[in-house]
C-alpha cells in the first residue's frame, strides 16, 4: 500500500516479485542447496527476528554466494538488521536517533527537523549508481556510519555539513556519533565477488508519499518534485545488476606480427595482449568505452604496467616488450572503478632466455678481442 509505486516500477523493469512477511514461520531463501531468489529486498525496519530459516547469518551467506540485498531501516531499527549492517561494513546509530538538520529541512516537518532535504550534491559522483538525479530528496530516518578503511564500502548519499544524528527528543549531552558529512544516509557495498548490498537508513525514502511529494526547503529555494523516485530506481538497478556490470568476452596474447598464442616468450620479444570487455547497457551487452584499463606483466612484482588502447567495441590492446629477465609470468588485469563490477583476469606464461644460437654474432664491445 505505502510503497506500491516503487514495487510497480520494479515489475515494469522486468523483475518477478514474491512478497513474504518478515516473521513468516515458513520463510526460506534456500532449498535443496539452491537459492530461490537472485535478489532480496528487506522492507521490515523494526523486525527483531526473521521467521523460518532466515537470519542475519543466512543473508550474509547469500551475499557470499553472489546474491544482492537492498535494506531499508528507520529510527526504530530491529536487532537483526543491525547485525546484518555490521556484517557488511555499516553501523546503524542508536535506537530512537534520527538524522537532524536545522538548516536543511522541509516545511512539512513537525518541528523536530528530522524531515531532511538531501542535496543532490551530496550524492556519490557515479552515474552508474545514482543516475542523473538533479532534484533535492526527502529523507526521514536513522543515520549510518561506515568504516572509511573498508575499500569495499560506498557512501551513496551523505548528509550536509550542518546535519547530525541524535535522538530529537533528548538534550545533546555527549558528542553525536555522526556529524556533518560523516552522517551517511544511504550506503552501499560491492563485495569482492561483485555481490552488492544497499542499506538505506530511511524506509520512507521509497514510499509513495515521498515519491510524489514536493520538496519545500525552509530556505525558500522553491518547490520541486522530490528526486526520491529517480534515485531509488537508480540505486535499485545498480544493486540488482542492471547497470554498472562488466564482463570479459575474450582474452588473447601473441608475439607481434603473429596471431597464435605461443607456448612461451623469449626475453626482449615484442608481445601483444588483447582483452575484450563488454558492459551491460539497458539489458544488452555493448563494448565497454573506458580508456583507463591497465595490464601488468607480473613475476611476483609487475615488470611491465601499461594502459591499453581501446580500439572500439570494448577491444583493449596493449603492446610491450618482454622483460630481459626470464621466469614464470602472468598477464594480469585488475580493473576496479566505482559503480562497476570488478574485472580480474590472469593468464600464466613462461619467459625463457635466448638459445645458444640466438645471441648476437658479434658484440660491439668485444671488437678489440676479435683480431
Amino acid at each position: 500500500e505505502t510503497h506500491s509505486v516503487y514495487f510497480k516500477s520494479l515489475t515494469d523493469s522486468g523483475f518477478d516479485l514474491t512478497f513474504k512477511v518478515a516473521d513468516d514461520s515458513g520463510l526460506q531463501i534456500k532449498k535443496y542447496g539452491q537459492y530461490l531468489y537472485e535478489h532480496i529486498i528487506v522492507f521490515s525496519p523494526t523486525v527483531e527476528e526473521f521467521g523460518g530459516d532466515l537470519s542475519a547469518e543466512a543473508l550474509t551467506e547469500f551475499v557470499d554466494e553472489g546474491g544482492n540485498i537492498l535494506v531499508a531501516a528507520n529510527s526504530n531499527v530491529g536487532e537483526v538488521l543491525r547485525e546484518l549492517a555490521s556484517e557488511v561494513g555499516f553501523e546503524v546509530d542508536d535506537e530512537g536517533t534520527a538524522v537532524i538538520d536545522h538548516l536543511n529541512y522541509d516545511l512539512k516537518d513537525q518541528g523536530k527537523h528530522t524531515l531532511v532535504v538531501a542535496d543532490p550534491k551530496n550524492l556519490i559522483k557515479s552515474d552508474k549508481i545514482v543516475g542523473n538525479v538533479k532534484a533535492p530528496m526527502l529523507y526521514r530516518g536513522v543515520g549510518l556510519l561506515v568504516d572509511h578503511e573498508n575499500p569495499l564500502v560506498i557512501e551513496i548519499l551523505t548528509g550536509s555539513s550542518t546535519s547530525y544524528s541524535h535522538n530529537p527528543d533528548k538534550m545533546i549531552k555527549d558528542f553525536p556519533h555522526a556529524v556533518g558529512k560523516q552522517t551517511v544516509m544511504i550506503a552501499g557495498l560491492q563485495a569482492r565477488n561483485n555481490a552488492r548490498v544497499v542499506f538505506s537508513g530511511s524506509f520512507e525514502f521509497f514510499s509513495d508519499e515521498f515519491f510524489s511529494s514536493k520538496v519545500e526547503p525552509v530556505s525558500g529555494a522553491g518547490a520541486n518534485v522530490a528526486g526520491n523516485k529517480d534515485l531509488a530506481l537508480s540505486i535499485t538497478n545498480w544493486c540488482f545488476k542492471k547497470s554498472g556490470v562488466l564482463k570479459v568476452d575474450k582474452i588473447s596474447h601473441n608475439k607481434k606480427g603473429e596471431s597464435k598464442a605461443p607456448g612461451h616468450y623469449t626475453i626482449k620479444e615484442d608481445a601483444v595482449y588483447t582483452i575484450v570487455v563488454k558492459e551491460l547497457v539497458n539489458g544488452k551487452w555493448q563494448g565497454y568505452t573506458g580508456k583507463d584499463m591497465q595490464m601488468e606483466f607480473v613475476r611476483i612484482d609487475p615488470f611491465v604496467r601499461i594502459t591499453m588502447d581501446n580500439k572500439g567495441e570494448g577491444k583493449m590492446v596493449g603492446n610491450f616488450k618482454v622483460p630481459d629477465t626470464y621466469g614464470v609470468y602472468q598477464f594480469k588485469v585488475n580493473y576496479h572503478r566505482v559503480g562497476y563490477t570488478r574485472v580480474y583476469e590472469t593468464t600464466q606464461i613462461s619467459v625463457v632466455p635466448l638459445r645458444h644460437n640466438e645471441y648476437e654474432r658479434f658484440i660491439v664491445s668485444a671488437f678489440p678481442y676479435y683480431t
